[in-house]
């Protein structure tokens, strides 16, 4: 059975450098043989998570529907936008959602314990969102993700890419590879 991996960029932007240089670690999954999932946050409006309103009107029908989705995967694939240094509110919040009970009221973080995970991150400053994908590599381990050690950071990103595609074949294969050691690190997991 193949690996299947929701791939997940923290920018819902048009034009997204983040989801350009996921689309390439995609390619990667795809290549190992995964069955991905790509998906845009923007489809799943949320509202700010906030423990009241969680208490009156329960975990929001949006978060169930991404609880739903990230449980059908066995792995997860986040490419985290810089925004000042840190992660983008825009994925923080939907995986703070996603943690909640779900309608079953079983925990939100047995999505995430073992669930094989890589983190990506693109920025046009010369860094390439490496604080931002760190900083999101801690949350998701916090939650009990299992991070593979292969991440990417992308530097000057507005500049690397002609027509979606990377200029530079090097940093391709590299991105891809990504991708493919998610999908090697998934399979093993599930045989373990």
């Amino acid at each position: 059975m193949a690996v299947r991996v929701l791939a997940i960029s923290g920018s819902a932007r048009k034009g997204s450098l983040n989801q350009k240089l996921l689309n390439v670690a995609v390619q990667g999954a795809l290549a190992a043989g995964a069955e991905v999932t790509v998906i845009s946050l923007s489809d799943y409006p949320l509202p700010f998570f906030d423990g009241d309103l969680e208490k009156e009107e329960g975990v929001p029908a949006q978060a169930l529907r991404l609880q739903s989705l990230f449980g059908e995967h066995d792995a997860l694939l986040v490419a985290s936008p810089d925004y000042n240094g840190g992660y983008t509110a825009l994925l923080k919040n939907a995986i703070d959602w996603m943690s909640r009970p779900s309608f079953e009221k079983i925990s939100g973080l047995a999505l995430f314990t073992n669930k094989a995970t890589a983190v990506i991150s693109a920025s046009p400053g010369p860094m390439g969102g490496i604080r931002s994908m760190l900083a999101m590599r801690g949350v998701l381990e916090k939650l009990g993700a299992m991070l593979i050690p292969q991440t990417f950071t992308l530097g000057v990103a507005h500049q690397a890419f002609v027509d979606d595609k990377l200029v530079n074949p090097q940093v391709e294969g590299e991105v891809k590879a990504v991708g493919a050691a998610l999908v090697k690190f998934s399979g093993a997991l599930s045989q373990a």
